[in-house]
């Protein structure tokens, strides 16, 4: 439409070779347009502050239950991706820090991970695993989806049919899934920042 330079903000919020490196190298193939890039905000104020607001809002829905155990539920990558040095892991590891901060210091947080196919290794512990070890510990969860932005068959099926089946199985006291961020205006502010701050430095990645 006779655009002279572009944006690129990825709705990914932990940079990964296989997320927004691809998706930035699928960008580079159609566009010639000069563009400024946003890399990741894995523990910026807001995301972190959306999250933890999403959290506590489906912990006082359910009555405030004691003892809520988090767990932190992440899309998996094969160990081999990790091991070639993708910041992944770590990346995901700075955002359940910050959201962490933000919720009462006596509850439990755990970091697992969601989605494994095909036989290779994946980043442990499972969301599954973790589920299972709540179980044990007879303890309830708030599961949230820390590495996703917006609602869709991960958070919808796995998380809210397939997992939920799986605590009432277990009996856990409480299986409860924290919102993703979508469009919380906490959120939207964060992402006008950093477009923001992207337009005041063209040219440059932004992280």
């Amino acid at each position: 439409w006779g655009a002279t330079d572009a944006i690129l903000l990825p709705l990914y919020p932990q940079f990964s070779s296989t997320t927004t490196a691809s998706s930035l190298k699928a960008w580079r193939r159609v566009s010639k347009l000069p563009c400024s890039t946003i890399c990741c905000y894995p523990s910026g104020a807001g995301f972190a502050q959306t999250h933890a607001d999403a959290i506590l809002k489906a912990w006082r829905d359910a009555g405030s239950p004691a003892n809520p155990r988090v767990l932190f539920s992440a899309h998996g990558l094969p160990q081999s991706v990790i091991d070639r040095g993708d910041p992944y892991r770590w990346q995901v590891e700075q955002s359940v820090a910050a959201v962490g901060r933000l919720l009462p210091a006596t509850w439990q947080t755990r970091l697992c991970y969601q989605s494994r196919v095909g036989p290779m290794k994946w980043l442990t512990p499972s969301t599954e695993q973790e589920i299972r070890a709540a179980g044990k510990d007879e303890v309830g969860v708030i599961v949230s989806p820390i590495a996703f932005v917006s609602e869709h068959v991960e958070t919808l099926v796995e998380l809210d049919i397939e997992y939920r089946r799986l605590a009432e199985q277990l009996s856990l006291p409480f299986y409860l899934r924290a919102a993703a961020p979508g469009a919380a205006p906490r959120f939207i502010d964060a992402l006008a920042a950093l477009a923001e701050q992207a337009l005041a430095a063209p040219g440059k990645v932004q992280s």
